[in-house]
């Protein structure tokens, strides 16, 4: 790899004090590692639960700096919980890397280089937290862009001990962490009778009729529903011949809103639209789910500022509010279970360029995304660091998160 102009340094940090130093020393001795690490994963996009060389080289890289390592956790082949204690009093902080790539386009969320700056905070803390005490936690958390391994993880405990998850995702600039929906996504399946459709259609039993009617239902509910709530849904199977009466079909459906709480009231009219249109058409009617549930990311404030705080004294003067969210992710989940933040930082200098595009993908190498990591390691690993060393702002986390409504 070619040396490149270090951008970051110590004149960048206002207010240098001793850790603050350690920190950005830690950094620059790592960085060609993290950014290897970002760039090989670039190279070979692997899509979510297939992440075997994504999830070897994150571990390897744990394992060479000390981490103990348990792969496969709970039973997700490409998921693993890497743990350094540090054996003296003081919260236990997890970071959470993804590394999952898109059909196509591979990395064109960034998955690459928010899974380094995920390992790479933990690795930077480790280097310290000896002295400071507490326990640094590196989640590998599969899938997120389809059936989220996070939600998993939240289900069955993996969270219950910790203090404090962080979490930061590339952007095309800097947003503090904000909010995302509530999600649950739902399949109808519709069973009739099939008959031909001309000269027998009395005999058949229409399963196309009670989905388009579900959907009829959907549309006439959503003007009772709040603004910030999304429905939308497709019809996966709808029949194999026209003049055959179908009598099997399947919809699917998201059904999102700000808050669990009016997500699981919504839902109900939901189904209740399709228990509706099976009445109406005789059809049997099979309610599941074809995916992960999210929960809504519910940001703690105190966590955030002062994230964000770090951010600019590691030199970022331009940090957006919140941005505007209609989708869904499964910090969600980790969020209704630990303190969580879930900001955004810059890679590709300011320039509207969307996520999910191959212009996207390819902003992770560059040399302004791989300064803008740096940076973004800097602020969590001291944000980390301020919990540990601050018993009252502990305190304040836990407080605002046992308070917030979910």
């Amino acid at each position: 790899m070619a040396e490149r102009e270090n951008l970051l340094d110590t004149e960048q940090i206002r207010r240098p004090g001793k850790v603050e130093t350690r920190i950005l020393k830690s950094i620059n001795n790592l960085e060609k590692e993290f950014i290897e690490l970002s760039d090989k994963i670039l190279e070979k996009p692997e899509l979510g639960n297939e992440e075997f060389y994504a999830c070897k080289l994150h571990t390897d890289l744990l394992k060479k700096h000390g981490f103990e390592v348990e792969e496969s956790f709970m039973e997700q082949e490409t998921g693993f919980k890497a743990t350094y204690d540090s054996k003296k009093k003081g919260p236990a902080v997890a970071f959470l890397s993804e590394y999952d790539a898109l059909p196509g386009i591979g990395h064109g969320c960034g998955h690459n280089m928010l899974g380094t700056v995920s390992t790479g905070s933990g690795i930077v803390l480790k280097q310290i937290i000896d002295d400071i005490g507490g326990k640094v936690v590196v989640f590998g958390t599969p899938a997120e862009e389809t059936s989220g391994a996070k939600v998993i993880y939240a289900d069955k405990g993996a969270f219950d001990d910790i203090d404090i998850a962080l979490v930061a995702h590339p952007n095309s600039e800097y947003n503090e962490s904000g909010t995302s929906l509530a999600m649950e996504a739902i399949q109808f399946e519709f069973i009739g009778k099939t008959s031909h459709a001309a000269s027998a259609p009395e005999k058949g039993i229409n399963a196309l009729d009670a989905t388009i009617n579900t959907f009829n239902n959907i549309n006439a509910l959503r003007q009772q529903t709040k603004s910030d709530a999304r429905i939308h849904g497709i019809i996966k199977e709808g029949g194999k011949a026209a003049n055959v009466i179908p009598d099997k079909c399947i919809a699917q459906f998201y059904v999102r809103a700000a808050s669990k709480l009016y997500l699981e009231e919504l839902v109900e009219k939901v189904k209740n639209c399709a228990r509706g249109a099976s009445a109406a058409a005789g059809t049997k009617l099979e309610i599941s789910n074809f995916e992960f549930s999210y929960d809504n990311l519910v940001t703690n404030r105190t966590l955030s500022d002062l994230f964000t705080e770090n951010l600019r004294k590691a030199g970022v003067d331009k940090i957006s509010k919140a941005r505007k969210a209609y989708g869904s992710l499964d910090a969600g989940n980790v969020s209704h279970k630990c303190p969580t933040i879930h900001p955004y930082f810059d890679i590709t200098n300011n320039r509207e360029i969307a996520a999910h595009t191959v212009e996207f993908r390819d902003s992770t190498k560059t040399d302004y995304a791989y300064d803008n990591m740096k940076k973004t390691i800097n602020a969590l690993v001291s944000t980390a660091v301020d919990v540990i060393n601050d018993e009252e702002l502990q305190h304040r986390i836990r407080e605002e998160f046992e308070r917030t409504e979910k």
